[in-house]
């Protein structure tokens, strides 16, 4: 019932568009004489929020991703072009859709996906990742100890969010298996341990794009000593642990848990067709067949990073400097691309694959990315579409407005804004490019409270990020556990929104008292409170 419920809203929304397109057609040549002026009564107003709204209800809604965006996309081209139809064709392909796949960055990213589709498949045809379970269901028999090891490795590998989902996933599914964890759960421990940990490493792609955004070279100080006070990530680091030790779930996790546990079946009936991708593995492979290309990989994403960022050129920068200058698409693709080559003699050599087999997974891998490429594309133009209506400059307009007669109140309601922004365009990056000038803006670096503001914006950007299922972090993370997408937002959404309502709290305190050596401790308390009552009043042990 609920099926053809979702099937008849998603068709009755089809064709409400389609007709909005014939109605659009017909006064084409009409609406085309004033399509620049009239575009701007939607430019820099709560309608250029009104895309990214509509794709995500109806993803919720309808549980289906694909067609969420698109529509969103066309939403935000009828609004560009003030309902020309002609103007929002190409508005939406032009400026859209062909414009984020030529994109140098995103182009980049979209190689370092394919090349780690292809790594993930070459390690499980080497039997590396079969190994590797049995290692694991040898050595880790319990379920508290399968998700504390996905929360070490996720922790240990913090270079870059994307790379973090997508080798985590890849690497710790035969383990989450084993131990009957949902890949939901999986899905959430691998996003819970991508951007919150990225976040608050000072050698990441994300210090290197926060510091990039303060002037006078200053930014990575300022990165630093907005640590401690960065709340969202460090609390959502206190509940992954409190779940995994506690055994504990509660929300909609509860269902996916209990199937895998009395059922043994990881997916809850989604996603059921890669249940078993290392049914045609090699025998002979052995936990160093996954490992080390693993190692490789962290090692040439990291050279890669800072050759990026002039690290070895005809001026030498130092390592923190070209890594704080560092390109990441850039790096990750020239990274991974070495550790393709790097591997694929690796296993030619050890004759656990021929020379055929490796190059039947270049199409395989490629395969199992498609449905993260198109989401990931789909975003970026939903970005493109939101951009262009000027939301940016709204918000920005907003925060100013309102920023002078709640300076105490200041960095809770910056939290509050970067999350909504974040979770609406589903871009930290972005997040921090608008809010971080504006908050340096109104307090200098030196302000206390101004360190806390900062801090407050990138937790927000990440909390939205974490939140939004047309966030590119999120959808990696999906694709790297193997999970159902929508699934994923929807079981991992109770969890963190609950962290952000705990450090909603801790930032009001924050505002008052700005010393990370009180602040800190009293998040750390009221999140372990909040989670022990949560325990006790909705969750169920496993």
């Amino acid at each position: 019932m609920r099926n053809s419920r979702r099937i008849l809203i998603t068709a009755l929304l089809c064709a409400l568009a389609c007709c909005l397109l014939a109605n659009f057609a017909a006064f084409a040549d009409e609406a085309g004489a004033e399509g620049a002026a009239a575009s701007a009564k939607y430019f820099q107003t709560y309608w250029s929020l009104l895309p990214a709204v509509i794709a995500i209800g109806l993803a919720l809604l309808t549980r289906e991703v694909y067609s969420s965006l698109f529509l969103g996309i066309v939403v935000g081209g009828l609004l560009w072009s003030d309902f020309d139809f002609e103007r929002t064709l190409t508005h939406v392909f032009n400026d859209g859709i062909v414009a984020s796949l030529a994109s140098a960055s995103n182009v980049g990213i979209l190689v370092f996906l394919v090349i780690l589709g292809i790594m993930v498949v070459m390690m499980n045809r080497a039997g590396g990742s079969a190994a590797f379970g049995r290692w694991a269901g040898a050595n880790i028999k319990s379920r508290t100890g399968a998700q504390l090891t996905t929360i070490i490795l996720g922790m240990l590998i913090f270079i870059d969010d994307y790379f973090n989902c997508l080798t985590v996933g890849s690497v710790m599914h035969p383990l989450s298996d084993n131990a009957k964890i949902s890949r939901a759960k999986l899905a959430y421990l691998v996003d819970a341990t991508a951007a919150p940990i990225c976040i608050i490493a000072p050698v990441s792609s994300w210090a290197a794009a926060v510091s990039s955004y303060v002037e006078e070279g200053n930014g990575l100080d300022l990165f630093i000593r907005a640590i401690p006070f960065n709340f969202y990530a460090i609390l959502t680091i206190v509940m992954m642990v409190m779940l995994a030790v506690k055994n504990f779930d509660y929300g909609p996790m509860v269902k996916y848990e209990r199937n895998a546990i009395d059922n043994g079946d990881v997916f809850s009936g989604k996603g059921s067709e890669a249940a078993n991708p290392n049914a045609n593995a090699n025998p002979k492979g052995i936990v160093l067949d996954l490992i080390l290309p693993v190692v490789i990989l962290i090692v040439c994403c990291v050279i890669g990073m800072i050759y990026s960022g002039g690290y070895y050129g005809s001026e030498p920068k130092s390592f923190v400097a070209a890594f704080s200058d560092a390109d990441a698409s850039v790096g990750l693709m020239l990274g991974s691309a070495v550790t393709l080559f790097i591997t694929f003699f690796y296993y030619l050599v050890r004759r656990v694959l021929s020379f055929n087999e490796i190059a039947a997974c270049i199409p395989e891998g490629f395969k199992s990315m498609v449905p993260a490429i198109l989401i990931l594309t789909f975003a970026w133009s939903l970005k493109a579409m939101t951009d262009s209506l000027g939301a940016k400059q709204f918000v920005e307009e907003l925060v100013k407005n309102s920023a002078a007669g709640f300076q105490y109140f200041l960095p809770a309601i910056i939290f509050v804004i970067a999350c909504l922004l974040s979770f609406a365009t589903g871009t930290s990056w972005g997040t921090f490019g608008i809010l971080i000038p504006i908050t340096l803006g109104v307090f200098p670096l030196t302000d206390p409270l101004g360190v806390v503001c900062v801090s407050a914006c990138m937790a927000g950007a990440v909390c939205g990020d974490h939140c939004s299922p047309i966030s590119d972090t999120t959808i990696m993370a999906s694709a790297g556990a193997q999970c159902d997408h929508v699934t994923h937002v929807s079981t991992q959404l109770p969890y963190a929104i609950t962290v952000a309502c705990v450090s909603f709290v801790a930032y009001i305190i924050a505002g008052f008292i700005p010393n990370a050596f009180i602040a800190l401790p009293i998040a750390i308390a009221l999140m372990i409170a909040t989670l022990i009552i949560a325990s006790r009043t909705f969750g169920k042990a496993n």
